[in-house]
């Protein structure tokens, strides 16, 4: 994903702010996830599999795959805003490409684009399992920087 790309952040301490906004989300604790990796426009946040995440047939289900790609490109994307802001998903496309079956769902979120107001990025959804790693997931997103909004 874009490795040859590199930002700059507005924030010296956006490490330590992304992992503040990260733990105020009562919804990655309530599933278990963690995030694994920060840096300026990327994030990685990964979910072991539990049976009270799945869908009919034991796969992740699509709405768990879903959030994990909204929050790692999400997060992504709020790395390179201001001190003071805050970051809400405007609209993502989700690519289901193969069933997320396996023990843990790892979601990787690259920025594409960081404007001043709106912040385009990306996240692919890998699972691993018996098979190793699959990629089971494509997601394109628009974020909306929110001037003055930060995480209190």
């Amino acid at each position: 994903m874009n490795a040859g790309q590199h930002f700059t952040p507005r924030d010296p301490d956006f490490a330590v702010r992304v992992r503040a906004g990260f733990d105020a989300q009562p919804m990655m604790a309530f599933i278990g996830a963690t995030l694994s990796s920060v840096e300026a426009g990327r994030c990685v946040i990964e979910l072991p599999f539990r049976p009270e995440l799945a869908q009919q047939n034991g796969f992740f289900h699509g709405g768990i795959v879903g959030t994990l790609a909204d929050n790692a490109g999400g997060f992504a994307g709020y790395t390179l805003m201001a001190a003071d802001a805050g970051v809400l998903t405007v609209e993502y496309k989700l690519n289901l490409m193969a069933p997320a079956q396996g023990e843990r769902l790892i979601a990787e979120g690259q920025v594409l684009r960081a404007g001043r107001s709106l912040v385009v990025s990306r996240a692919e959804v890998y699972v691993l399992g018996p098979a190793g790693k699959i990629h089971c997931a494509t997601m394109q997103q628009t974020l909306m920087t929110m001037h003055g909004k930060g995480v209190a």
